[in-house]
């Protein structure tokens, strides 16, 4: 059994609990890896999971599900993760991929990549939601709403938003039409309007509905 005591309390100054991490400690799992996703819905670029090893006896206050932190607060905390946590793996699945393999897998194929680029070997995995993605021999466990619950989780939800959204900036660098660095792919009514002015990028998700649309130059030939 592994004797390890963090110097700060289960609660990460007014972060999550690290109590889930430390009852798996004490069963005798020294490197315990959160994993989330986030991107499975817009319309445009892919979908991304990263996968957080974090170190018990240093774990950065105020972690918290991503999805409730301001930009700014949000990029810091990825900073203080990567510098902070035992390991970090990100993964990606492309608009291809989950075309070709619908969203559920290809979120799946995304935390596998993130695993697999973990500098250090974990023992347990904790993945956000109903089931896991196919793990092989490491043991683990779904955990619904873990972004909200577990620190281990939050902290890989909150990578996975600030790289997947530095990817879409990077995107719209590539073609501005949509205006990817302000929605970051999602379904917005500007996105929308781009979408039917004109038509599909390489960056989108062609099975998803709103990207087979037809362009309004399209539309106007089918009328003369």
């Amino acid at each position: 059994m592994l004797d390890i005591a963090p110097r700060q309390p289960a609660k990460a100054r007014e972060g999550l609990a690290l109590a889930r991490e430390l009852d798996l400690y004490a069963r005798g799992f020294a490197h315990v890896v959160g994993v989330d996703e986030v991107g499975r819905g817009p319309l445009a670029g892919p979908v991304t999971a990263a996968a957080v090893i974090l170190d018990p006896q240093d774990v950065p206050p105020g972690l918290m599900d991503s999805k409730v932190l301001p930009a700014g607060a949000r990029d810091d905390a990825a900073r203080a993760i990567m510098l902070r946590a035992l390991a970090v793996g990100i993964g990606f699945a492309t608009p291809k991929e989950i075309d070709g393999l619908n969203i559920r897998q290809a979120t799946f194929l995304a935390m596998r990549r993130a695993l697999a680029a973990l500098a250090l070997r974990p023992d347990y995995a904790l993945v956000d939601g109903r089931d896991l993605p196919g793990l092989a021999a490491l043991p683990g466990e779904a955990v619904i709403k873990g972004d909200a619950t577990c620190v281990s989780i939050a902290a890989a939800s909150i990578v996975a938003k600030v790289a997947r959204d530095r990817l879409m900036i990077r995107q719209h660098g590539h073609d501005p039409r949509y205006g990817f660095h302000r929605h970051k792919g999602y379904a917005t009514a500007e996105h929308r309007d781009a979408l039917l002015k004109h038509g599909p990028s390489r960056f989108h998700r062609r099975s998803f509905a709103p990207c087979g649309h037809e362009t309004e130059a399209e539309a106007s030939l089918e009328q003369c």
